[in-house]
């Protein structure tokens, strides 16, 4: 069997180790002989890393491992860049919430002004790992799962229309891991859905099992009642996430016969959010507090005992898909899989050139877009403004503009006013001056 040499380009994410461990658990579908990490930095990448290179030589020292800051190093000889990078870390997710909450608007890291300020330093790095790799791997494909990912995929599209890139979002394979428990299957591969919108805002049409029976009726009377928390004991997450899984009963009303992604919270009940927000503490807190610390503690005893047994780290199973997605490049499965890309007349009657999440078959060529058909007027007239925003942006960053960027935030619907809009797009260029483009 052919075997694989990819590059991880955030090598120094908390999320590194478990998808280190999710693709040593593959290596049967999907076989690596070579393994590098990137990232700009090298201090952070380098307690990742250690620790990364000690369970590579105890789980499979045949494959050839290494980490580096050097582009050209590190983009040579790769079949598949896998992206998961976070311009300005946590402490600049930190200032996405907290800022808009300063004035009364929701603080989340993809969504609103927050969603756009993360979006405004992405695009420039994003951009970058594609340029490298397109110098020195230009056969390879880039699976991005960077966010703001409908940003990203925009921004790509706009500005490297030739790149091979794809780009995928965990979310709904989060959501369907869990219709999966709540209707008593063991994975969500056991079921076959259809589901349109944009990068965390869209809905699920059908929803079946491998025998083709119809599950929408018991998930929809549940989701009713429950939102997406699945029956006691089957799951546990801290207590922001079970909130947005059970918000998820209020945002699945406003159209009963479909079954809502769990971020539309954010856009349709934009006053809840802000309601139940704590501005001195929010989520990039709890993430610094919690997840940070234990991942890079686990990293360092690791390193410092020599062996992976002594620390905790956990394979980064919800992950998975990025090993479906490369295995249906490589050996052309033509896999059904949600992917973001062109519209190109997948949903008729909506901007042919969106970037919507819709299932594709993925093959040697990469993504092949399933026809939706036409949308319903309420789904449609919100995909249609966060798709200006989302344009609006990508112009913004192109043009270093300003006025532009006032605009896409006004037309965020989570911001009530374009005064409002203009208070928080000062104080966002203020506290973003390292990693935006000067702005005129």
């Amino acid at each position: 069997m052919k075997t694989f040499s990819v590059l991880i380009a955030g090598g120094g994410s908390t999320f590194t180790p478990g998808i280190v461990l999710m693709l040593l658990a593959n290596r049967h579908r999907f076989p690596l002989r070579q393994l590098k990490f990137y990232d700009n930095d090298a201090a952070r990448q380098e307690t990742i890393a250690r620790a990364c290179k000690i369970i590579l030589q105890e789980q499979a020292p045949d494959i050839v491992f290494s980490y580096t800051s050097d582009p050209q190093e590190a983009f040579s000889d790769v079949d598949f860049v896998m992206a998961h990078i976070r311009v300005g870390k946590y402490p600049m997710r930190e200032q996405d919430e907290k800022i808009p909450l300063r004035h009364g608007v929701l603080g989340q890291e993809t969504c609103g002004p927050g969603g756009i300020a993360y979006g405004m330093r992405s695009i420039g790095g994003v951009l970058e790992l594609v340029d490298y790799m397109q110098q020195y791997s230009p056969d390879a494909w880039m699976l991005n799962y960077s966010n703001p990912a409908a940003i990203v995929a925009e921004a790509t599209r706009r500005l490297r229309p030739e790149a091979k890139i794809l780009n995928i979002c965990d979310m709904p394979i989060g959501i369907e891991s869990r219709m999966a428990k709540i209707v008593g299957l063991q994975d969500r591969k056991q079921m076959r859905v259809r589901y349109y919108g944009l990068n965390h805002f869209g809905w699920w049409t059908a929803v079946e099992d491998l025998k083709g029976n119809d599950l929408m009726p018991q998930l929809r009377e549940y989701v009713a009642k429950y939102g997406y928390v699945p029956p006691s004991g089957s799951s546990s997450v801290e207590s922001s996430w079970k909130d947005t899984f059970l918000k998820a009963r209020d945002v699945q009303a406003l159209d009963p016969q479909t079954l809502p992604n769990t971020y539309l919270k954010y856009y349709l009940f934009p006053d809840y959010v802000v309601a139940h927000s704590n501005p001195e503490r929010t989520r990039a807190n709890e993430v610094m507090e919690h997840r940070e610390k234990q991942v890079f503690s686990a990293c360092r005893a690791i390193t410092d005992a020599g062996h992976s047994s002594a620390g905790e780290l956990e394979i980064d199973e919800h992950a998975s898909y990025i090993v479906d997605l490369a295995t249906a490049i490589a050996f052309n499965t033509q896999e059904r899989m949600l992917l973001i890309v062109p519209n190109q007349g997948a949903i008729p009657n909506f901007d042919a050139d969106a970037m919507v999440e819709i299932p594709c078959l993925v093959g040697r060529n990469g993504a092949e877009p399933l026809q939706v058909g036409d949308i319903p007027t309420f789904q449609k007239g919100l995909m249609s403004q966060q798709v200006a925003v989302e344009k609006l942006l990508v112009e913004a960053w192109e043009q270093r503009s300003r006025h532009t960027l006032w605009q896409a935030i006004t037309l965020s619907k989570t911001v009530p006013s374009a005064a409002v809009a203009k208070a928080i797009l000062d104080d966002l260029i203020e506290a973003n001056k390292a990693f935006w483009p000067p702005l005129s």
